[in-house]
């Protein structure tokens, strides 16, 4: 991963510290989509019904458009969008075989 966003997601994580005591923060999701060419998609929302559904329409990701049926195949509950990112890029950094592993025990939150 680039330092410039090692030092970025440093930073999210020190604000979403802060954040959390007493705040009540809108739940986000992390989703992993199986694309119809095997390849996997991760990507972060607060609404994983409507943004799986814009996916499967071609209206949402560019690199999903082109690789349509998607499947969801993870997803996770994660409080905030801070802690979305900050998972999301980290799920991002996993060698394939990592990620692979985490599609195979599919849970949807």
């Amino acid at each position: 991963m680039h330092p410039r966003y090692k030092r970025m997601l440093k930073g999210l994580e020190k604000q979403e510290k802060s954040r959390r005591k007493g705040r009540r923060l809108e739940p986000w999701f992390l989703y992993l989509l199986r694309c119809a060419d095997g390849s996997l998609y991760t990507g972060i929302t607060n609404d994983l019904d409507r943004r799986v559904r814009m996916h499967q329409e071609g209206n949402a990701a560019k690199y999903t458009r082109t690789r349509r049926p998607v499947a969801l195949v993870y997803s996770e509950k994660v409080r905030g969008r801070s802690a979305a990112l900050i998972r999301e890029c980290r799920i991002k950094s996993f060698p394939k075989k990592k990620k692979e592993s985490l599609a195979g025990n599919v849970q949807t939150s």
